[in-house]
């Protein structure tokens, strides 16, 4: 006998998907703030740092692992 528990019900995938269109707050709440952005430069010491912890990141097992 199946476990019906495992079962993916109509109300879960209802459920889900209302989740999915609801706002995230990994999700930008002003556009044209987001695009101001572009036109900044970054300072080469800025970017190099950048560069050394992602290569550092990137050997690092675990948690956090850059793939």
């Amino acid at each position: 006998m199946g476990d019906d528990r495992s079962e993916v019900t109509e109300a879960t995938l209802e459920a889900e998907a209302e989740e999915a269109r609801a706002p995230h707050a990994a999700e930008a709440e002003d556009p044209e703030g987001e695009k101001s952005a572009d036109g900044h430069k970054v300072d080469q010491s800025v970017r190099k740092h950048y560069r050394e912890m992602t290569e550092l990141g990137a050997d690092d097992p675990g948690e956090g692992r850059i793939s």
